[in-house]
């Protein structure tokens, strides 16, 4: 059989797939890459499938076609996590080592969440660099999701980019360059607050069947942000997206180790938004009922009322486009001659046919 084996060199932006003579399953593995950069060229979407084809030519196990699309989108070909997913869906995966077993959507999930939990070398290097001044003068305003990238410094814009830590949209806009990095990126810089938060339990926040009690789990991040925040935000690098980080790390403490979190945020956006998926069921997993949740994250600037409405025509439009069961608009107000008791609040709003709980903090 033959294998595809990734040739690139340290810092190059640009190389081939190249075909080759070698046995895939006595050899280890087609999925492998020794060059850990962040700045090696990418794959193209029809390279990604090819990549995954061959190990189905050379093996026999088929990898469900929903993964080429997902796989894409994780990854836009970043060639270390195009083949560290592989990776871990046929090899780290002991039940998809015996060829005979299918590599199904859920399989690649669970794999894309191992890898991200894992911290894998390429993962810390993510993580070195978003410590670099420059890198930080562009990433910081990303996951604040206040500032146009016209404000931005070009020549950091183009250090980041380089780094392929950054890409833009269709429509011009400044981007995390791929799903992965951006779940990545602020679990790592929150990553000390969410293993900190050792006072909370999964279990306070189950009702009797299982579904998250998210009313009871926004209070109590409610009071916690009410009594920690200004301590914890000073010791994040990314103090600009202190409130969005510290809030995804108290949810990633309660969430981890059931469900997932997905977030979309970036340049201009004035929010953050997060959609919960939660396994009602522990046996069934993702197979069976999913409870799904959006909660939209937004500094408040100006007044109130006009901020409040924005925010949930904002959030109304997310839960739709997420086919969300529950959804919850937390605005945070910055403004320190602002009192904690006119800060924090709760109304419960209908709005365009949906429920939406607001809350403040």
């Amino acid at each position: 059989p033959q294998s595809i084996v990734l040739c690139g060199l340290r810092d190059i932006k640009d190389y081939r797939i190249h075909v080759a003579s070698g046995d895939v399953i006595t050899g280890g593995s087609a999925f492998n890459i020794k060059a850990e950069s962040l700045r090696l060229g990418n794959f193209t979407e029809a390279e990604v499938r090819a990549l995954y084809e061959q190990h189905t030519a050379a093996t026999g196990q088929a990898f469900d076609e929903a993964i080429y699309t997902e796989a894409w989108e994780d990854t836009r070909g970043q060639p270390w996590l195009v083949n560290a997913l592989a990776h871990e869906m046929t090899w780290k995966d002991k039940a998809a080592r015996d060829r005979s077993t299918p590599i199904t959507l859920e399989r690649y999930l669970a794999a894309r969440e191992r890898l991200i939990q894992s911290r894998a070398t390429h993962l810390d290097q993510l993580t070195d660099k978003l410590r670099e001044p420059r890198v930080h003068g562009v990433i910081a305003p990303m996951l604040s999701a206040e500032t146009s990238d016209e404000a931005l410094n070009p020549n950091d814009v183009s250090y980041v980019y380089d780094l392929g830590l950054i890409d833009r949209a269709i429509n011009g806009e400044l981007k995390i360059a791929n799903r992965i990095y951006q779940e990545i990126i602020p679990r790592e810089l929150a990553w000390g607050s969410q293993m900190a938060i050792s006072n909370q339990q999964q279990a306070w926040y189950l009702t009797p069947d299982r579904h998250l009690d998210m009313v009871k789990l926004l209070a109590a991040f409610q009071q916690f942000f009410r009594e920690n925040s200004e301590s914890w935000i000073e010791r994040f690098d990314y103090k600009e997206a202190g409130p969005q980080l510290l809030m995804q790390a108290f949810l990633q403490r309660i969430v981890n180790g059931g469900g997932r979190i997905n977030r979309e945020y970036g340049l201009g956006r004035r929010r953050t938004d997060l959609l919960i998926e939660w396994p009602v069921s522990e046996a069934e997993g993702f197979h069976g009922e999913v409870q799904r949740i959006v909660i939209d994250l937004t500094l408040q600037h100006g007044g109130l009322d006009a901020v409040l409405d924005k925010g949930l025509d904002q959030t109304a439009d997310y839960a739709d486009k997420c086919r969300a069961d529950e959804a919850h608009l937390v605005l945070f107000n910055r403004n320190p001659n602002v009192s904690w008791s006119d800060k924090a609040w709760r109304r419960t709003r209908e709005h365009r046919g949906r429920i939406i709980e607001a809350w403040g903090a």
